[in-house]
């Protein structure tokens, strides 16, 4: 029985998700490891798998922009045996995570080290569940995540759309699917207008909270 990273002689602390005690998540109907290397997958977040499912032309080039557990790519790359995925992330540590859940469910997907789109030449469609909140709001969080889920993947700096923008400005004239936040939508729509993105959809989540925009540059 291997020890998993961070819980060998793990003292459970208060307010620990349990996912994290348990190593284990469900989403999309597979199981994936998880531990402190990685952000949580989230209900929400299947909605984004979802959306880039019904959209992505057969044989498509996709890549997942902080892949983490890898649980986007991973899906994607079950789901579509078609596609062509590659999952990306700046933590070397979450790719360990990511790719032992690559050898559990033997998914055929890539997985590369890259700080956002940096190490990407091209790609037909960009996904991405990227760090989207205000630095100052971390603070705010409920404390299994504020205390326990890793950093990067929450707050990409004081704005909260900095990733978002990044990914934009590296995305050339890829089909874009990316989560934001609670309350985002307005300044995503503004981010997007600003780089000549055309909004060509935006999916609620459960709460009816626009949560999942789907962009393409104009006239493509």
């Amino acid at each position: 029985m291997e020890a998993r990273h961070g819980q060998r002689d793990h003292v459970h602390h208060a307010g620990e998700p349990i996912q994290y005690i348990r190593g284990r998540c469900e989403f999309y109907g597979r199981e994936f490891i998880v531990d402190d290397r990685v952000l949580i997958p989230r209900p929400e977040t299947e909605l984004l798998v979802e959306a880039t499912l019904d959209r992505a032309p057969h044989g498509a080039r996709i890549v997942d922009v902080g892949t983490g557990s890898g649980c986007i790519a991973l899906t994607l790359a079950l789901e579509r045996p078609d596609l062509r995925v590659l999952g990306v992330d700046k933590s070397i540590a979450a790719l360990a995570v990511a790719k032992r859940n690559r050898e559990r469910l033997q998914a055929n997907a890539s997985l590369v080290s890259s700080d956002l789109l940096d190490a990407i030449r091209a790609a037909d469609v960009i996904v991405s569940n990227p760090p989207y909140i205000a630095a100052a709001d971390v603070e705010t969080l409920a404390t299994e995540v504020r205390d326990f889920e890793p950093r990067i993947a929450l707050t990409p700096g004081p704005l909260g759309t900095e990733a978002i923008e990044r990914i934009l400005d590296s995305s050339g004239n890829a089909i874009v699917l990316m989560e934001v936040g609670f309350s985002q939508e307005q300044s995503v729509r503004d981010v997007a207008a600003a780089r000549g993105f055309t909004i060509d959809d935006f999916l609620d989540d459960l709460a009816a909270i626009p949560r999942v925009v789907v962009l393409s540059r104009h006239g493509e």
